[in-house]
């Protein structure tokens, strides 16, 4: 493996109105190492570490791999679906069940090419691991969003599994100024939240089942494009969703609630004009926890627990696409008190812990290969 070691930079606080900017930035002078597990892959897009601690990941194009930690070639697994790979799409998250060690199951999202357009897909197989990688074995698709539409930004897209064993899925508002508003429709399957069995059912206790119009998987509703969550320490879900030019949000998504995307934004349309009326508030729409102007183009998420680095316990570690790097969220109180960055000078798609508190990376450059990369505290 090659080895550079970063220094840990401390990122300024951004001017959220509903954090506390006014909180002293902590002492972060330690030192990052940082090893390259893996290069010249595909596009990556998600990364679980699997028993063994090889890691199984998604590549845009459609491929689901299997990469060694130990320097062994990288390895296919046959069986993938057929995923739309234009603009944003292509094969995207990844979950293990929650009982993977016994049943195996993988659960994976992808664009699924549909013939009124396409749209984000969830499915769950399993996985039947062989020396030359393995297959993908009795696919079945668990949840589609709809409307499909012919376009090929915002999928989204997030799994995360609740300690109740229920799915959190989320889906983009898929970007156009002539379908974002169905963010706001509870009749419609964009710019949401969902939350659903294994098998794809609505979840119990979801807040809008009976009633009339609109589609029981929904958990939240007003979100613009998620491509980062987690569970916290307690069980609760979290996320930070893309902004515009402007405006990327940690929220913390609560049953039946509105997060007014497109009404209400921090950000502005790319070309500098306003969104709508420009509104950043109105009543019965939730506030961000925190937002981020300039942006840190949000990608991978994940609640750090470990013995590595246990200075972030409880901490958020956000990919960073824009930042390029890695942010460090420290909440208190449903407040972010601190917020670090690690700069890597690339653009990092997603993020997770091994079982050592080491952190793996994805690494990116635009229309270029991908790359693993590993975290240690530095000695």
């Amino acid at each position: 493996m090659r080895s550079l070691v970063l220094l840990l930079l401390s990122g300024a606080m951004c001017a959220p109105a509903f954090s506390n900017s006014d909180a002293p930035a902590p002492d972060v002078s330690s030192r990052v190492a940082v090893n390259v597990v893996a290069d010249d892959l595909p596009a990556l897009w998600a990364l679980e570490v699997l028993p063994d601690g090889e890691l199984l990941a998604t590549a845009k194009n459609g491929q689901m791999l299997i990469v060694s930690t130990s320097g062994k070639p990288v390895v296919e697994i046959d069986g993938v679906p057929e995923v739309d790979a234009r603009g944003q799409g292509g094969l995207l998250d990844l979950a293990l069940s929650p009982d993977f060690a016994n049943d195996s199951t993988v659960f994976f999202s992808y664009s699924e090419p549909r013939e009124s357009g396409n749209g984000t897909t969830v499915a769950k197989a399993r996985l039947d691991r062989n020396d030359n990688g393995g297959q993908l074995q009795d696919v079945q698709v668990i949840f589609r969003q709809t409307p499909a539409y012919r376009g090929n930004a915002h999928f989204g897209s997030r799994l995360v599994f609740a300690p109740d064993g229920n799915l959190f899925v989320t889906v983009g508002d898929r970007s156009d100024s002539q379908v974002r508003g169905q963010a706001q429709e509870l009749g419609s399957g964009l710019g949401k939240v969902f939350r659903i069995t294994a098998d794809g059912q609505p979840a119990n206790g979801n807040p809008f089942i009976g009633t009339e119009g609109a589609l029981p998987e929904i958990w939240s509703y007003g979100h613009r494009n998620t491509q980062a969550a987690t569970i916290d320490a307690d069980g609760d879900l979290w996320i930070v969703e893309h902004g515009p030019r402007g405006g990327d949000e940690l929220n913390q998504p609560q049953a039946g609630l509105n997060y007014g995307w497109p009404i209400v934004t921090y950000g502005l349309e790319y070309s500098g004009a306003k969104i709508g009326d420009g509104q950043t508030a109105a009543d019965g729409m939730e506030p961000p926890v925190y937002y981020w102007t300039p942006v840190i183009g949000p990608s991978g998420m994940v609640a750090y627990q470990g013995d590595e680095f246990p200075e972030w316990n409880d901490a958020f570690l956000i990919g960073g696409l824009v930042s390029r790097g890695i942010v460090v969220l420290h909440v208190q109180d449903n407040k972010v008190v601190t917020e670090e960055r690690i700069p890597l000078e690339t653009r990092v798609r997603d993020v997770t812990i091994a079982p050592d508190g080491s952190i793996y990376a994805i690494a990116e450059q635009r229309g270029g290969p991908g790359s693993i990369l590993q975290l240690r505290s530095a000695p």
